[in-house]
């Protein structure tokens, strides 16, 4: 995405409304890639960038935070996240608020449509970049009524391993398979579960697993529905020959 493609509005303050509301005096509209890196020094406040119909609001609420780092988290916004409304859920809103967190200690978490990041965890691994990745598909997801949490988990660190940008600089990558593992484990090794059967099962599996999820019909019957066996089949399938 080409930086003078998008339009920012900074505000110098993170006033509920000014977020909100119209635009404010001495809010400054930028188009060049020089005026970008300028405004960016600003150290705390709030950021609003549009592009081709999508909207991110960013909310740095630490001082420190690094500005390359927002300013990839920025860019992998309006290139990924398109993406994965194009496959999974054109519906999924297209306004969506990053917030950095100075007092929030775990990684990264999702409300509504809202991801806020620990700066902490940023600050300390700053390659981990793609943790936005998989928040954001939590924002498409947004499942609701009975949906398996491994499910959700392994569904959104699957779309890190495909759509991520990062994730060997930062040391992530789908675990080797082990007996110890279960596909209830969730995360990375729900997710390699997920691809094996996408590339030996059903190429479309994921895809169809997430729509049963949003429509509200999955069920332990969705597996046998689209591979004509049980999850629990399909889990020793995989592990007796668990190469992707």
């Amino acid at each position: 995405m080409a930086l003078s493609a998008v339009s920012l509005f900074i505000f110098s303050a993170c006033s509920k409304s000014s977020l909100t509301g119209p635009q404010e005096p001495g809010q400054t509209t930028l188009a060049t890639e020089k005026q970008v890196a300028v405004a960016s020094t600003t150290p705390v406040g709030t950021v609003i960038y549009t592009s081709n119909g999508y909207k991110l609001t960013f909310t740095n609420n630490a001082g420190n935070f690094d500005d390359a780092t927002r300013q990839k988290f920025v860019d992998m916004y309006f290139s990924i996240y398109p993406t994965l409304l194009n496959r999974f859920y054109t519906g999924a809103s297209k306004q969506v608020t990053f917030v950095i967190d100075p007092s929030y200690n775990g990684v990264a978490y999702t409300s509504g449509t809202t991801v806020t990041y620990s700066a902490a965890w940023m600050a300390n691994h700053p390659q981990d970049v793609d943790v936005l990745t998989h928040e954001v598909m939590h924002i498409v997801q947004a499942y609701t009524g009975g949906t398996p949490g491994w499910l959700t988990e392994g569904i959104a660190d699957y779309v890190r391993y495909k759509y991520g940008v990062n994730n060997g600089p930062a040391g992530w990558s789908l675990p080797a398979w082990s007996s110890s593992q279960s596909y209830t484990d969730a995360y990375r090794v729900t997710a390699r579960f997920l691809v094996w059967l996408e590339r030996h099962v059903r190429a479309t599996i994921v895809d169809d697993l997430n729509t049963a999820l949003r429509n509200k019909t999955y069920s332990a019957n969705t597996w046998n529905q689209l591979t004509g066996k049980s999850v629990d089949q399909l889990w020793a399938d995989y592990s007796n020959n668990p190469a992707l």
